[in-house]
């Protein structure tokens, strides 16, 4: 049996395979979207395509579509989270970190089957129904743009809404990443008039003293507390186990923690039984 030598590996050459060593890890990681739900990030400036004039670009006609069988599963687990899909996207009104996808998945397969297009005007969304037409606006330069959500994501960090390139060109922050905005459905059958304001489950605590704002339905309340910081605690606590709005309330002169609007009993019973396992959290149901 012939014997080997190890030779020992060049102290400039361990940088360079610990390097292609996570590129591995993080190819694997994408195996997701095989699952039809692919975990987006922020974009490097080198996931960047060509630049455009965006004047060149219109905005999607909003109509009304089938959802579509595929990307609509509900509830459906990434990075170990449970996030569920809303029934409709009636009323829905939501203000969060808007971030972008490029070069990176350009060409690659959407939750829905459709091939992603950084040049188009699409979006991935966490649980509004695909497809949804939403009209997104910048809450820095106050520009606005209608987008067609076809995808789910982003599943990394505080975020809300992924965009195409294309679209962050258009509302004026591909050069930095991310940007605050406030995303609202778009009804392409004209029944839907009223705009409830939604405390989105990704932003910082706030709180509210009136409840007409809020949607009419069912919330499971998690929590009663006699300040707000505790409120706010367990609303971010609980931010990292579900994508449905989290609302910290002043009521009867204590600050509740609501989940919701939830859609019906079975969702509600779903979401509760997820938090009592994952993090021992109980809850019960209230009506607006």
């Amino acid at each position: 049996m012939k014997s080997f030598e190890v030779a020992a590996v060049p102290q400039h050459q361990t940088a360079k395979f610990a390097r292609y060593a996570l590129h591995l890890i993080l190819l694997g990681s994408l195996g997701l979207a095989g699952c039809g739900y692919t975990p987006t990030i922020v974009e490097r400036k080198d996931s960047a395509g060509k630049k455009v004039d965006t004047r060149t670009i219109a905005d999607p006609v909003p109509k009304v579509e089938p959802i579509t069988k595929a990307g609509n599963k509900s509830p459906y687990q990434v990075f170990g989270k449970t996030y569920f899909v809303l029934p409709s996207s009636e009323n829905y009104r939501e203000t969060g970190i808007a971030s972008w996808y490029g070069r990176k998945f350009h060409g690659r397969r959407t939750s829905n089957g459709e091939i992603y297009d950084m040049y188009a005007m699409t979006a991935a969304h966490k649980s509004l129904p695909i497809p949804t037409y939403a009209r997104v606006t910048s809450m820095e330069n106050n520009r606005s743009i209608i987008v067609r959500i076809n995808d789910r994501g982003p599943f990394h960090g505080p975020r809300i809404i992924d965009l195409s390139y294309v679209a962050a060109l258009k509302l004026g922050f591909a050069d930095k990443g991310t940007t605050e905005v406030l995303v609202e459905a778009i009804d392409p059958s004209g029944k839907s008039t009223a705009k409830p304001v939604v405390t989105p489950a990704t932003a910082p605590g706030s709180v509210g003293n009136t409840m007409p704002s809020l949607t009419q339905g069912r919330y499971l309340q998690v929590g009663a507390f006699d300040n707000a910081d505790a409120a706010r605690a367990l609303q971010k606590q609980v931010r990292t186990h579900t994508s449905k709005p989290i609302l910290v309330q002043q009521r009867d002169n204590l600050f509740k923690v609501w989940i919701g609007p939830v859609a019906d009993k079975m969702e509600l019973l779903v979401i509760k039984r997820m938090l009592q396992q994952s993090a021992n959290i109980s809850g019960f149901l209230v009506k607006q």
